[in-house]
């Protein structure tokens, strides 16, 4: 959020459970009812309709959960951090839950200009939920990471383009298995563009699904350092004067 007068904060929080399955406008709009139910000092927009100066990170699919979402939100006046997180998850809907907060620096990036990478663990099934041997997928992906690339086929504009997923691919690995099959440890680029998973698993290999998504970790890398976006634009503490 590029920054106004006030006190702009950064919340992580996570997705979880049922709740995955609501469209990131109705997180939106659990997180605005939250901030009103805690009569947070809010920021509003000018003009016709005034909202609340609230801006998200990468939309999350619906039907996938996480433990690494992220939104900015511009109060007017300074809270109390130390409370916020405990505050807002108490009027938030079961499986959204805030896990962090920062004061942020005045005219931070925006989160979705900032992300550069995000790690997901997906747990992957043969079609209609067949289930597939670990030997299996891991052969897969050895052999996806070995090819010069990794093309898929996208709509874009009403029309299929060929695109290549390789360059967005940073690390795939098979980490073990959960009840429902193997699981794999995914890291993606965003930028320029990004992928989502079950795309991912086409390029690996047709026939693999993307059957539990959990995003884990969202990165701003910045000169060499990779760092979790409640640190990356944080506000730098002014320390307190000592009594002479």
């Amino acid at each position: 959020m590029r920054g106004d007068e006030g006190f702009p904060v950064r919340i992580r929080f996570t997705k979880r459970g049922k709740v995955r399955f609501i469209s990131h406008r109705d997180v939106a709009r659990a997180f605005e009812r939250a901030f009103r139910i805690e009569q947070l000092p809010l920021a509003f927009t000018q003009g016709f309709a005034p909202r609340p100066k609230v801006s998200f990170g990468l939309a999350l699919s619906v039907g996938h959960e996480s433990d690494a979402e992220y939104l900015d939100v511009q109060l007017v006046d300074e809270v109390p951090l130390d409370s916020l997180a405990q505050r807002v998850s108490d009027a938030l809907p079961t499986g959204i839950d805030v896990t962090g907060t920062a004061a942020l620096a005045d005219r931070a990036p925006a989160l979705q200009e900032s992300v550069t990478a995000v790690a997901y663990r997906v747990t992957v099934t043969g079609p209609d939920d067949e289930r597939v041997g670990v030997d299996k997928v891991g052969a897969a992906v050895d052999r996806a990471l070995a090819r010069p690339a990794l093309p898929i086929t996208r709509t874009r504009k009403g029309h299929e383009v060929t695109e290549d997923l390789r360059s967005i691919v940073r690390t795939m690995a098979v980490t073990g298995a959960d009840d429902l099959g193997p699981v794999l440890d995914l890291e993606l680029s965003t930028q320029p563009r990004g992928a989502r998973p079950a795309e991912v698993l086409t390029a690996v290999d047709g026939e693999l699904v993307d059957r539990r998504v959990l995003r884990t970790t969202q990165l701003i890398e910045r000169g060499g350092a990779r760092l979790e976006p409640l640190e990356a634009d944080a506000r730098s503490r002014v320390p307190e004067a000592r009594a002479s």
